[in-house]
């Protein structure tokens, strides 16, 4: 039980470093791929093939996910998580513009691309072994151990392998070596990882589904648009668009925010993003339990109404500190990070009880990764929204409280569905509405 709960926040959080490792290099691989009279266009080229595995990633969850509901969690996590650490080191091993000339980017943007399928793929595995294996008390805890976790653990990483990085490869050493020993790095997160999975089992749920008298076609990512399902489908894509976008606006977007906001320096600036990092699994943890003690529905519904006010109230008060004030934006920073991080704790678990096992993988991994890659693009929107560096804070507290209401609607017309996830294939591809939440109620007080 601990073992698959660790393996798939640890699977999560390299995969996660893997793909969030552009973020520390992009200002150095820029001119190196590609290559532009601007810096600014070199930069905006970069940080584009970071957005084309942000839209990947969907297709890498209906393809992964499909494997995963049919031959297995563990077997497409190994699968999965393999091809991320390749793709990861690949990069690292690309010639530059000054040697191939244009056929640099083009294979740069391809190994994005494949990397951003696997990662994909790797949430159908994650985010379903864990909550699939453990009794159903601890299963919120869980959630909020891998979505959490993963993320907070897959940012602590990658910063303290860019510090390391830096320090082994200062000043032109790190352009010329450097940058190509982060993406290396990638191949040792998959070798740990494979070392954790030899010792996970199968998940109980998936193989007394697999192993029934009368077998169950797979299913497709296409049967999340048959009729029974639109419903579930697009009320929980509005939650899991609204909690990402949370993440992006505010754990995503506070490298931007202290760097051009608060004039922070690099190295004061990367402490305090470790910090705020950390605090993500402790908050994480605490949410995801109290989903199980309180309910699904009514813990996003409390956290959903506290961040409509506090999120925008704490953007503002940031905007007026300075590069010195490192007490006040640590406190601010963590409040924002807390709460905003809070928003997706149980949404794992939430997803598995709303989908029947043999469409789990797919349904979580589509869904996970939908709403994500578009909560992710609010921050080119708030970007694009500001004139100037001074506007950004008003238009990132407008943002927060349209995302955060969007989360709350998808939440509201959710039901509970604490208690749901033994529920029969049959009970979960029925009418997805009140039914089910009848259904569900029964087996919380039951569980």
């Amino acid at each position: 039980m601990i073992t698959a709960g660790s393996a798939s926040t640890v699977g999560f959080a390299f995969d996660l470093f893997d793909l969030f490792i552009l973020l520390y290099v992009a200002s150095t691989i820029g001119p190196l791929f590609f290559p532009a009279e601007s810096a600014t266009l070199q930069l905006a080229a970069t940080y584009a093939s970071f957005g084309v595995s942000l839209v990947m990633r969907p297709l890498g969850g209906a393809v992964f996910g499909r494997y995963a509901d049919r031959l297995g969690r563990r077997r497409s996590m190994i699968v999965t998580i393999t091809g991320v650490g390749l793709a990861t080191a690949l990069m690292g091993a690309l010639p530059t513009h000054d040697t191939i000339g244009m056929l640099a980017p083009v294979l740069f943007v391809a190994l994005r691309l494949v990397q951003g399928l696997l990662v994909g793929g790797v949430v159908a595995s994650t985010h379903t072994l864990g909550t699939e294996t453990v009794p159903q008390r601890w299963r919120g805890l869980v959630s909020g151990l891998i979505s959490g976790g993963g993320a907070g653990l897959g940012a602590v990483i990658a910063s303290l392998v860019f510090l390391a990085v830096s320090a082994a490869f200062p000043g032109p050493a790190f352009t010329e070596w450097g940058w190509r020993v982060m993406f290396f790095a990638g191949l040792l997160a998959s070798a740990f990882s494979l070392v954790l999975f030899r010792f996970i089992e199968e998940s109980p749920l998936w193989a007394a589904a697999a192993h029934k008298a009368t077998p169950q076609q797979a299913a497709r990512a296409r049967d999340l648009w048959a009729p029974g399902r639109r419903v579930v489908l697009l009320t929980s894509l509005g939650l899991v668009v609204g909690a990402g976008a949370q993440y992006y606006l505010t754990s995503g977007f506070l490298p931007t925010f202290l760097g051009s906001v608060n004039e922070v320096p690099a190295g004061s600036r990367g402490l305090l993003l470790v910090w705020m990092s950390l605090a993500i699994l402790p908050v994480a943890l605490l949410v995801g339990h109290l989903s199980e003690c309180f309910g699904r529905r009514r813990v996003f519904l409390a956290v959903g109404g506290v961040n409509l006010v506090a999120l925008p109230l704490l953007v503002a008060a940031m905007a007026g500190l300075g590069p010195t004030d490192t007490g006040p934006l640590l406190g601010y920073g963590l409040l924002l990070t807390v709460l905003a991080n809070a928003s997706y704790a149980a949404v794992p678990i939430y997803l598995n009880e709303r989908f029947p096992t043999r469409l789990r993988a797919t349904a979580t991994a589509v869904v996970w990764n939908g709403g994500f890659a578009l909560g992710g693009l609010s921050t080119t929107f708030v970007t694009a929204a500001s004139p100037t560096v001074a506007d950004i804070p008003s238009r990132l507290a407008v943002f927060l409280l349209g995302c955060v209401a969007i989360f709350l609607i998808g939440a509201a017309l959710s039901p509970e569905t604490r208690g749901a996830l033994e529920r029969p294939d049959a009970d979960a591809a029925a009418q997805p509405g009140p039914e089910p939440e009848s259904t569900t109620a029964t087996a919380a007080q039951q569980a």
